[in-house]
């Protein structure tokens, strides 16, 4: 089985596993596709992260590219903080290493094979789909300024429209100029100096020094018990580490007793994820600068005291405290031999940085906006650091079998989307698909709250007990999720309707 964001890139997937490919060739070849048909949402200069899951256990994969070396706190002496958009915004990037890295650690079919589908639509064109084509509009007058932007994603200065062919051959060129040279062109090669060269051009500071030093890395995750499964997140400077948080908070406030999509549901869960956004933006950074540990804040003890300090008829603004140690889309996979991914990559922003390398096709992400200007945070901006990284795969494990592949994309609204859907499964005995359809709330980084429509009828209760509500800002605030779950004798899965989304599976 293999679910996105986009068709293409899922049957993209599904065709590697009819030709006897696993499930990690799958999520490789569908993650490949994604820059190609879903242009908008990640690119080949974005990051990635997985979790995979075989017979030998767990393996997370940080994909997370670091910052140039020139990004002194001086260099940003001035500024309000990272800007969003331009070269200043662009740290580098880890999808394409990811891509090669999985492969060459759990792959088994030839590498030219995961690029075919993704040069094929590059080079020959692919329909634009309804959701891309709204996405795209949204986004052209802010980059079309911008000239490898214009000749690389605009018709004639336009964005293309639904249903019209669109075809991108600099793209198709450069997927087969990594795929030949395993990703070395991309870090060490004639790509490097493609990207050096054009951030140069704009007076940015990433040399191919900082390229040829990327090392993405694999590493164990992070994981808390919640009802009788093992939840399972990449560490950070990811902010999974949120999901797992609010959960060992509502596990304490045993939510199950409450009503699906009840005024007391839906409370309880606002505020334990407001607890974790709390704790994540004061304490989460690259780990080698964190001052509190993973341990500390998830610390069962802990959890209860924050659990202690919520109200079920009002909402709050955390005040926690813990005391310092002396540190975009989504796609899900399975195979028949019960191998299973959990896989996220991103830009960050709609088109990211808005930079786009001249005669490439690669759009660069603006992940340094994850960083803050603050002196003495341990997130504050530096030369070769990871940022907080938005993007988090997700993977839940039962009695340590694998048992379910999920992620919500969406910036900020990611780990409330995990949360919201895991409960929805675990609680309310939805299948993925009615899970993922369940309407949705989303905390603002102000916790602000915006809900959707089928909660309409929550709003005057939630006032009544101190929530701020405000209307939708802007579309795709609630995100886009995928889930795999295994069953008694092969797999169930659900797709998003709020984008392009398909499951697709034999």
């Amino acid at each position: 089985m293999v679910s996105t964001s986009q068709p293409l890139a899922a049957q993209a997937g599904l065709e590697m596993l009819r030709q006897g490919g696993n499930a990690v060739d799958a999520a490789v070849a569908a993650a490949i596709c994604l820059p190609v048909v879903e242009p908008t949402m990640n690119s080949i200069g974005g990051d990635a992260f997985a979790i995979i899951a075989n017979d030998s256990g767990l393996h997370g994969f940080n994909g997370c590219g670091q910052s140039p070396a020139g990004w002194t706190p001086e260099y940003f002496a001035g500024r309000d903080g990272i800007p969003e958009h331009g070269w200043d915004s662009v740290t580098v990037p880890g999808a394409v290493d990811t891509w090669i890295q999985l492969w060459k650690r759990f792959g088994s079919l030839p590498l030219e094979s995961l690029f075919n589908n993704a040069v094929r639509y590059a080079r020959e064109g692919y329909l634009v789909s309804p959701v891309l084509a709204q996405a795209w509009s949204r986004v052209v007058d802010r980059f079309v300024q911008n000239e490898g932007f214009y000749d690389t994603f605009t018709v004639d200065g336009r964005p293309p429209k639904e249903g019209e062919l669109f075809r991108c051959p600099a793209m198709a060129d450069t997927l087969e100029e990594i795929c030949a040279s395993q990703g070395e062109s991309f870090y060490r090669g004639d790509l490097a100096q493609k990207i050096a060269a054009d951030c140069a051009r704009h007076q940015g500071v990433m040399t191919p020094d900082d390229l040829a030093n990327h090392e993405g890395f694999w590493t164990d995750c992070i994981t808390l018990d919640y009802a009788d499964l093992t939840v399972h997140e990449i560490p950070p400077s990811g902010q999974g580490i949120v999901t797992l948080i609010a959960l060992g908070i509502l596990q304490h406030l045993e939510i199950e007793r409450y009503e699906a999509l009840s005024a007391d549901r839906v409370h309880l869960q606002i505020e334990a994820i407001k607890a974790g956004f709390f704790l994540a933006h004061r304490h989460v950074s690259d780990l080698d600068t964190m001052r509190v540990s993973t341990d500390q804040l998830l610390d069962d003890a802990f959890l209860a005291r924050c659990a202690g300090d919520i109200r079920l008829d009002r909402a709050s603004t955390p005040a926690i405290e813990i005391q310092p140690d002396q540190g975009t889309v989504y796609l899900a996979t399975a195979d028949a031999n019960g191998m299973m991914v959990s896989m996220i990559q991103s830009h960050y922003d709609n088109f990211g940085a808005g930079m786009v390398v001249p005669h490439t096709g690669i759009s660069m992400q603006n992940r340094g906006k994850g960083f803050v200007t603050e002196p003495g945070h341990p997130n504050q901006v530096a030369g070769r650091k990871r940022p907080y990284h938005t993007i988090i795969p997700a993977f839940a494990t039962r009695d340590r079998h694998p048992f379910m592949a999920f992620g919500v994309m969406g910036g900020h609204h990611q780990p409330q989307g995990q949360v919201q859907v895991l409960n929805a499964i675990l609680h309310d005995d939805c299948s993925p698909q009615q899970a993922l359809d369940a309407p949705r709330w989303h905390v603002h980084e102000d916790f602000s709250i915006t809900i959707e429509s089928g909660l309409n009828h929550l709003a005057d209760e939630l006032k009544r007990r101190g929530h701020h509500l405000v209307p939708q800002p802007k579309p795709g605030l609630f995100g886009c999720g995928q889930v795999i779950m295994q069953t008694e004798h092969g797999y169930a899965g659900g797709s998003d309707p709020r984008k392009d989304s398909q499951t697709v599976g034999f």
